[in-house]
Formats: C-alpha cells, sequence, structure tokens
C-alpha cells in the first residue's frame, strides 16, 4: 500500500472531521421525523433470558428486534410488530404487518383482503418461518407450543366440496359468527405441527398438560370437540354432538376436565341458547351440571377455571331473544299499512327519566349486548352459584378462594350525565352468592383492595384509608391520626380529590402499603399500627416513591414477604429527575441505587426470574432499554442504540425555568434552547401547554408527526419552546391559565431569551382551549394555533362527546372545564370562560384546527369561533380536516396539519412570507374518487 505524505494526510483527516460536523448540522426536516425510529412493545421472557421489541418509524415498516441477554447474540426480524417469547426464551413470535407501500398503494376493496401474518424466530439457530393470513397466535405457559389461528380463506361464491372432487353449490346459509378456520398446533421442540380445520375456539391449560379445541362445521354437520396432549402430541375426538353448535370452551389445569357450551345450530347466534357441560377427561364422561329456571346462557358466555381447578367460573344471562328485523313489505296492501311503514321509521326517543342519555345508551348497546353475568360452578361438589345479578351487575374475580369484589353502577348512571361516575361496592361469597355492602356512592376509580388471604378491605374515602375486617364486620380509619393527607394535593377540579393509590399487600395479610404524595406507609392490619416505610425522606426531599419492578398478573394481587426487598422508582419534584431506590418491609429507610436527571421507566420484568427492563432518557438522550436484576438496576446492560439516529442532527437542550405568578405562587416550567443557543441573544419563542409539563425537563421528544409541534425539529428551526405549568382555580379556569402563561412568557422576555415580538402559542383540546381564551385577555401572544378548542361554554355545556355519547354536563360541573355548577346556576361564569364573547378584542392571528368527526369536542365549537372573529374582522384562518377524529389519525392530514403550521409561526414570529394558503385561502375542489 502506498503511504500517504503527511500533509496528505492531515488534509484528508480534516476534511473527514468537516464531514463529520456538517452531518452533524444537518437542519432536522419532516423526512426525518417519519423516518426516526422508536421502541415499542418491549417483552422479556419469562425466564429472563431472551428480550424483544418492535422498532417502528413514524411512517414506514417496523422491524423486530430480538436480543439473548446471556449469549449477546441479536437479530433483526423484517415486518416484525407486536412480539411475544416462548417462557424459555427459545422462540420469539411476531405480527408480520402488511408493508406500508402494498397497503397504500391497494384500492378500498383490496386492503380489505390484506392480512397480516406470523414470524417465527428460532433464537438457538437464527432462522425464521413465516405464516401468511394469520389473526392470532399464543404461546402456552410452559412454552412447549404455539397455536396459530389463521384468517378465513378467501370465499367460493356459493359453493362446497363433493365427494367426487367436484364443487357443487351450498344451499345452506351460515352466519359468519359460526364459521371456523384453521388452526396449526406447533411442537416447539420438534417445530413438527398438527393441522385442524374449523376451528371455532381452542384453549391451552396452564400446567401444559393439554390443548383443546371446538372445531365446527354446519355445512357438513361435523360438530367437534378434540383434545391433544401435549406429552405426545397425541389427538383425539373425546366428545362430537350432531346438529349442536360448540361455543365457549376452557380445560382445567389439573387434566381432568373440559368445559364447553353447546346450542342448537338451527338456530341463528344471536338468539341461540346455550348449555353448559362438563367432560371428564379420564373416562369421557359427562359431569352434569345443575341448571335454572332463571338463567342460561348466550354466545357470549366465556369459561374459565381457577388455577386450581376447583372453580369453573362463567357468564350466564337472564333469557336468550333472537334481534328485531324491520317489516318488509310483501304484498300491494303493504304499502298503505301503517304498522308496516311505521315501523321502518328511523327514531330515537329520548326520555327525560332514561338512566343513560341516548346517545351513551347507543354507544353502550354493543356491550350491553354481549354482557353476562358471573356464575361459579363449584367442581368439586357440583354446586351452581350465581354471583352478579341484575341489581349488582358487575364482580371481579381473582384467584381468591371466598370472596370476590363485586359493583353496581345503576343508581347512579342518570347523574353521570352532569356529576361524574359513582358505583355502589360489595363483598361477595362464592358460596353463597351473598353480598355485603361495602361502599355507597364511591367514585368508580376508587375500587376497594381485597386481601389476598380475604380477611380484610382497605378503601380509601375522603382523604383517608379505612380497614374493613371481613369476619368482625369492623370499620376502622386508620390514617385519621398519621398527620397527612392521603388525597391528592394537586388536585384542582371541583370534586372530591382523590387517592394515591395502594401498594402491594404481605403474605398472610400481615400488612399492607399505601401512599401519600411522597412517603409509602406501612400498615398492620391486626393493629392498625402504621409507619413510614420510606422513614419520610420522600416529604423531606421532595420525591414521590411508589414501588414497582414487581411480576405483573391481572389475576394474582402482587403479595410480598415480610423481609422482601423491593424496587422503588422515585420522582424528585425539585429536579424533575428519577431515580430507582430501595426498601425492606418491615424496616424504615430508603437506600439509593441510581437517580440523577434523567427520566426512568420500567417497562418489564419477567415472570420467573429476577431481570427488569427500563429505559433512561434525556432531552438530548434516546429511551434506549437496559436490563438488570431487580435488586441492582444501577448495573445495567445497555441493549439497544436507537440514540446513534441523533448522530446527524444538532439537538437543542432543555432547562427547568421558576417564575413567580401575579399571585406570587411559584410556578415550573421547561424551557427547550434552540440549536446553537447563544446567550444573550432574543429567539422566537413558541409555547406549548395543558396542565403540569414541568416534569417533562428530560423527556426525549417525541419523533412523531402528529396535532403538536415536534420540539427537536422546532428547536433547530430556531424557536425556543417553552412549557410552563398551569395552576387552576375552580370557577376561573380562563383566568388563572392566562396568568401562568403571561407571567411565564414575561419571564423569558425579563432573562433576555425571548422575543417580546416573537411569541406564539399552540394548544390541543384542553390547552386549545386556553390558548382561544388567551388571546381575548392579552397581546403577548403574536400568533397562536388552537386546535380542538371549546369556544363557547354556554353551548358545550349540553353537548354530546359523540365518541362516548356521554353529555358534556359532568366535565364543567365536576371535571376538566372546573366551572364548578351548573349553567342554570352561573352563567356569567359560563360567558366569562368562553372566548367566542371576547371575539372582539382579539388583536393575536388565530389558525383553528378541527376534524369534523371530532369525538370529544363538537366540530362546531371552532365554527363558533371562526365565524365570531371573521364577524368581528379578526385575521382567522380555520382548518377543517374531514372525517378526523379529536386527534388526526390519517397520515397526510398529520403531515399537512404539521407543515402548515410551522409555516404559520414561521410567517409570524420570523416575518417570513405568507405561504399562499394563508395569504389567499384555498378554494374548495373536488377530487376524482379513487376505486
Amino acid at each position: 500500500m502506498k503511504s500517504l505524505p503527511i500533509t496528505s494526510l492531515l488534509l484528508f483527516s480534516t476534511s473527514l472531521l468537516s464531514a463529520n460536523l456538517v452531518a452533524a448540522n444537518n437542519s432536522i426536516t419532516p423526512d426525518d421525523i417519519m423516518r426516526f425510529e422508536s421502541l415499542k412493545k418491549p417483552v422479556i421472557s419469562d425466564a429472563g433470558n431472551m428480550l424483544a421489541v418492535e422498532v417502528a418509524p413514524d411512517r414506514g415498516d417496523s422491524h423486530g428486534l430480538v436480543k439473548n441477554l446471556l449469549a449477546n447474540k441479536q437479530f433483526k426480524v423484517k415486518g416484525g410488530s407486536k412480539p411475544k417469547i416462548s417462557q424459555d426464551g427459545r422462540f420469539v413470535a411476531f405480527v408480520d404487518e402488511v408493508p406500508l407501500l402494498d397497503s397504500e398503494k391497494a384500492s378500498k376493496k383490496a386492503k380489505k383482503k390484506l392480512k397480516s401474518g406470523l414470524v417465527l424466530l428460532d433464537t438457538s439457530t437464527g432462522e425464521e418461518i413465516r405464516y401468511e393470513r394469520v389473526k392470532s397466535f399464543e404461546f402456552n405457559d410452559k412454552g412447549t407450543h404455539l397455536a396459530i389461528w389463521f384468517e378465513a380463506e378467501e370465499p367460493q361464491k356459493d359453493e362446497k366440496p363433493a365427494d367426487n372432487g367436484q364443487s357443487v353449490k351450498s344451499d345452506i346459509k351460515v352466519d359468519k359468527e359460526d364459521k371456523g378456520t384453521k388452526v396449526e398446533l406447533v411442537s416447539l421442540k420438534s417445530l413438527k405441527s398438527i393441522t385442524f380445520k374449523d376451528v371455532t375456539a381452542l384453549s391451552f391449560d396452564k400446567s401444559g398438560l393439554n390443548f383443546a379445541l371446538a372445531i365446527n362445521n354446519i355445512e357438513t354437520n361435523k360438530h367437534e370437540l378434540r383434545r391433544v396432549k401435549l406429552a405426545d402430541n397425541s389427538a383425539s375426538i373425546v366428545h362430537s354432538l350432531k346438529q349442536q353448535q360448540f361455543g365457549s370452551i376452557a380445560l382445567s389445569n389439573d387434566g381432568q376436565y373440559l368445559a364447553f357450551t353447546y346450542g342448537d345450530a338451527k338456530v341463528a347466534p344471536f338468539g341461540r341458547e346455550y348449555e353448559l357441560a362438563l367432560l371428564s377427561l379420564e373416562n369421557n364422561q359427562l359431569v352434569e351440571t345443575p341448571k335454572s329456571p332463571d338463567w342460561t346462557l348466550n354466545r357470549y358466555a366465556q369459561l374459565r377455571f381457577s388455577d386450581d381447578s376447583q372453580r369453573l367460573f362463567f357468564g350466564r344471562v337472564p333469557q336468550v331473544a333472537q334481534q328485531l328485523e324491520l317489516a318488509k313489505y310483501e304484498q300491494q296492501d303493504d304499502l298503505f299499512n301503517k304498522d308496516i311503514i311505521t315501523s321502518n321509521r328511523a327514531l330515537r326517543v329520548w326520555h327525560g327519566e332514561d338512566p343513560r342519555i341516548k346517545s351513551h345508551e347507543v354507544k353502550q348497546y354493543k356491550k350491553e349486548v354481549k354482557r353476562t353475568y358471573l356464575a361459579v360452578l363449584h367442581v368439586k361438589g357440583n354446586n351452581l352459584v350465581q354471583l352478579a345479578d341484575l341489581e349488582v351487575p358487575d364482580v371481579e374475580v381473582k384467584q381468591q378462594q371466598r370472596y370476590a369484589l363485586a359493583s353496581s353502577d345503576l343508581p347512579y348512571r342518570k347523574m353521570i350525565t352532569w356529576a361524574g361516575f359513582y358505583r355502589d361496592f360489595y363483598l361477595v361469597d362464592l358460596n353463597t352468592g351473598q353480598k355485603i355492602p361495602l361502599l355507597t356512592q364511591q367514585s368508580s376509580s376508587e375500587e376497594p383492595n381485597l386481601s389476598p388471604g380475604e380477611k380484610f378491605v382497605s378503601y380509601y374515602l375522603h382523604g383517608n384509608v379505612f380497614l374493613y375486617e371481613i369476619a368482625q364486620d369492623r370499620r376502622t380509619n386508620i390514617t385519621k391520626d398519621l398527620g397527612v393527607s392521603f388525597a391528592d394535593e394537586d388536585h384542582d377540579y371541583p370534586s372530591n380529590a382523590p387517592s394515591y393509590g395502594f401498594g402491594p399487600w404481605i403474605r398472610d395479610d400481615a400488612g399492607f402499603l399505601i401512599y401519600d404524595k411522597y412517603d409509602i406507609w406501612q400498615v398492620n392490619p391486626l393493629s392498625n399500627d402504621t409507619f413510614k416505610l420510606t422513614a419520610g425522606q420522600g416529604r423531606k426531599q421532595q420525591i414521590q416513591y411508589r414501588v414497582t419492578g414487581l411480576v405483573q398478573d391481572k389475576e394474582y394481587p402482587s403479595v410480598l414477604a415480610n423481609d422482601d426487598k423491593v424496587l422503588l422508582h422515585g420522582y424528585n419534584d425539585n429536579t424533575k429527575g428519577d431515580g430507582f431506590y430501595q426498601v425492606q418491609i418491615g424496616v424504615a429507610g430508603v437506600t439509593p441505587l441510581l437517580e440523577g436527571d434523567y427520566k426512568l421507566k420500567l417497562l418489564a420484568r419477567s415472570k420467573d426470574a429476577q431481570t427488569i427492563v427500563y429505559s433512561k432518557e434525556q432531552y438530548d438522550q434516546f429511551p434506549d432499554l437496559y436490563t438488570a436484576s431487580v435488586d441492582a438496576p444501577q448495573n445495567a446492560a445497555r441493549q439497544t442504540h436507537l440514540d446513534k439516529q441523533r448522530d446527524a442532527f444538532n439537538w437543542g437542550q432543555s432547562e427547568l425555568v421558576q417564575w413567580t405568578n401575579g399571585d406570587g405562587k411559584l410556578l415550573d416550567g421547561v424551557l427547550i434552547k434552540p440549536t446553537n443557543y447563544v446567550e444573550g441573544q432574543r429567539y422566537p419563542v413558541l409555547v406549548y401547554f395543558y396542565r403540569f409539563m414541568s416534569d417533562r425537563l428530560h423527556a426525549f421528544p417525541q419523533m412523531k408527526i402528529n396535532h403538536r409541534p415536534n420540539f427537536a425539529w422546532y428547536a433547530d428551526n430556531g424557536y425556543a419552546i417553552f412549557l410552563p405549568d398551569i395552576r387552576f382555580e375552580v370557577g376561573y379556569p380562563g383566568e388563572t391559565s392566562v396568568q401562568a402563561l403571561t407571567s411565564g412568557v414575561q419571564h423569558l422576555i425579563d432573562i433576555g431569551v425571548a422575543d417580546p415580538q416573537a411569541v406564539g402559542i399552540q394548544g390541543h383540546s384542553w390547552g386549545g382551549y386556553q390558548t382561544a381564551f388567551a388571546v381575548t385577555k392579552t397581546n403577548i401572544f403574536k400568533a397562536a394555533v388552537t386546535g380542538a378548542p371549546v369556544s363557547n361554554m354556554t353551548s358545550a355545556y349540553s353537548g354530546i362527546r359523540h365518541g362516548s355519547g356521554l353529555a358534556r354536563q359532568f366535565q364543567y360541573e365536576t371535571g376538566q372545564s372546573r366551572i364548578g355548577e351548573s349553567l342554570f346556576k352561573s352563567p356569567q361564569k359560563y360567558i366569562e370562560n368562553s372566548p367566542v364573547f371576547y371575539a372582539e378584542r382579539i388583536k393575536t392571528p388565530m389558525m383553528i384546527m378541527f376534524g369534523d368527526k371530532d369525538d370529544a369536542v363538537p366540530w362546531e365549537q371552532g365554527v363558533e369561533l371562526y365565524l365570531a372573529m371573521r364577524r368581528a374582522g379578526k385575521d382567522v384562518v380555520f382548518l377543517q380536516y374531514q372525517d378526523e377524529p379529536h386527534h388526526l389519525k390519517k397520515y397526510p392530514n398529520k403531515l399537512d396539519y404539521s407543515i402548515r403550521m410551522m409555516e404559520y409561526f414561521d410567517h409570524y414570529l420570523k416575518g417570513l412570507p405568507a405561504p399562499k394558503w394563508l395569504s389567499e385561502g384555498e378554494a374548495y375542489t373536488e377530487y376524482k374518487k379513487a376505486d
């Protein structure tokens, strides 16, 4: 190799350095944001040896990333998303998504036929097996098998195979609910599989003994239950019926029983009545189950055994009926039959005494149609107990053996309209069905907490924590003398303050943990003795401690041992930084493990090992994944390196700012300085806000195109971004918001950062309302962009949230809008807080954005504000995105809005020429519709 002269080497190295500097100084563009990759849905194997995550750009195709944590191996899976891992970590299964280009190129009709697939990765060899048209897949709990359930094959019109192999037309119409599809059961040891057709239900047991399937084919009158013994993969028919459609199935974990429902296949599914059966797998004999004249089963009855196989839970209904049909015109006289004519009316009757307003009732209809009322069959004694009923319809069963929690919102459905959500709670005896009243008109979000040993129920009420001793029927306020409130200290709504929640119980019901704002308390339920497990360090240091890193399971309450060492997550109110800490149950004191000026999020924990997965981020540090032992998160191994994506760009810096508002209250906010910030130079400022924002100090900016300004893009385009905290006063949400905003902006002007002639404001939804209101009270903002704002509280008060069908009244009286009274009691407050009444005062140019299918705020609120400003001769432009909900969903619209928002602020805050759409508007145009 020929050597270069020293001068050439110097020139060569200098050119490389320059090239690197140029690369690092690339300006961020929307194209960069679209391609920027983020991590989604990280999962870890139960054994703690394998990590899988979806790597997804904002626009484009994802890929799967798999890491062997023991062998330091890494695999990339094209198109992989939503990973699942086998128990031992040998296999990882991903959804194989349809490529975006295929989807975008397809017509509407063709797009419906595009179905995702499955990628199965063998981490021991790196080999992949791909399956097409997969609707779901599941590993069994022991990780020995994978069940793959395929989509229906493309239908051949009215044809079925004849005995001679030729196709003939079928005259049997089969409801799609009754049609089964192919299932493939893969043995992960040998990768050999068994295929079953016409499967309508399947079930693994948790012990790894059996797999069961319901096979139904009405056309061939084939209705079978099949069992696969997973030890040797032997399959057999264990039960069959003629003209009886099998419904739900469930296996007991001890391998003794297969429970199933069945009903007359000749009856349409909606009105089909089902029966419950229990099949002994030892001798294939049916066990006759009790029946009730008052209850029956329908197609929505789901079956589930308790883990000890002693109880079978399932839903029942009082009766089953076919769906109503409209009368049809069959003959000439029918055209003048008033009963037939009016039966085809399109009418909904809204009655003043309806439990739910009609729009909410309509939205809840499908859920109510599927509602069943929980019952339990005690297998050993063949004793059937109805747990839920028409008065107390909701029962939550975990793995307790004697009691469950039940609740009812029926008495409060009417008052949901203006007061929010409440429930009555009960303790229900699984052996008798008896219900013990616990709480009346309790906030739906404050559920009682049944102890794992079933001796106690803890609950929160009006700032205190109470304990109910079940056997003694005794209630005790255990926090009244502790000198601290357990209610949310930052609650600024016109409603009762919620709690900070409960921590886990201690084994044998020996204790449980509760939270105040900062500290964790340990309670002894036998003596009611209580002490600060965190030794008061939380309140002293302003660190909010919470238990984390426990194995999560919906069916099992987390239970600690008396001397367990427990991982805590801490958030420092002063520094806005996070930390991991450790406490020992029964011993007051906190041990710091990892803390600093960054944000930590615990994302996963292995079930059978001590491994946790967490992310660590700062404004200028991507939230890559780390793995560690739950006992030593500080000794973590970094598993991903997506922060390298930032190497091509400059990145702004975030810092905490504090100021005092007009009432003398200290407020916090985040200032993101533009890239290449020069001290003493003034910059255009974009204010973005909602309520509390200062906890985002160390958050990596969301690299997405959506309804929010992209902070990295704006910072790289020469803007400072300001995220102020807002603290509200009930009855005066608009005024208190303006006070926080203007005092915060003035602080930025005073410290020499903000150009006072170039401050813009952007908010969406509740932030959009505050934006629209602010410019009626102050001229400090030189441009405003408001997304989906309420502009007229008097008209919005009696509007509807179209997504849920709920009335909006509760939102104003007790919720986010914080008026605190009805429109009839305080009409002046509704007027005073409504921007539309003060449109003449506005001097700030405003751009309003709404989707015209907004499911939260009626889009007419945007029309009202636009028309008021137009009538008053103000500078206003309104962006109406068609067929879009509260947050824009269609990517072309999201990108279009993002670009226009930047152009808008660039014009008014930087003096750039106005784009044509802003200076002249855009004429309405219709385009040729795609096929």
